[in-house]
């Protein structure tokens, strides 16, 4: 390990890595969702809220065990993290894992749109809707859409 440098950390030569900046952003994005401050987060994983800061700019990696808890207290699916990931930014992994010999081939796995951050913006205008006949008109109309989409 070069001198100086701390196991964890995520600046390399051309600084943090853009997968983990990717990363640290999804957690600052869910965060900010569920209307949590830095310190709340850090308190619940044992960090401050500094550390939380950190792991939001890519600065330092976050470990699967740190981010298994940081799904949980978020409650997202840990996948949630590597949503949205720009393909230039995918190809930057150390091992290059998603890159392949066809650009054009699909990826074997289709992102969960439960996951995404257009449906938990969605979701979480929806839920602040208090008229439950408005939300309940707003629903039936999401479904009408749906289905006129489904028969074109």
């Amino acid at each position: 390990m070069p001198r100086g440098r701390k196991p964890g950390k995520a600046i390399g030569p051309g600084g943090p890595n853009p997968i983990d900046m990717h990363v640290g952003a999804r957690v600052r994005l869910r965060r900010t969702l569920l209307g949590m401050s830095q310190e709340k987060l850090g308190e619940a994983i044992g960090l401050t809220f500094q550390q939380v800061q950190k792991y939001e700019r890519g600065a330092n990696r976050i470990g699967s065990s740190r981010l298994f808890d940081i799904a949980r207290i978020l409650d997202v699916p840990i996948g949630f993290f590597f949503d949205d990931m720009p393909e230039d930014t995918a190809r930057k992994s150390p091992s290059q894992l998603l890159t392949s010999d066809n650009p054009d081939e699909p990826h074997p796995y289709e992102k969960d749109p439960m996951a995404r951050r257009e449906t938990l913006e969605l979701v979480r205008a929806y839920y602040r809707i208090t008229d439950q006949q408005v939300r309940r008109r707003l629903f039936e109309m999401t479904k009408a859409l749906a289905k006129a989409e489904d028969a074109e």
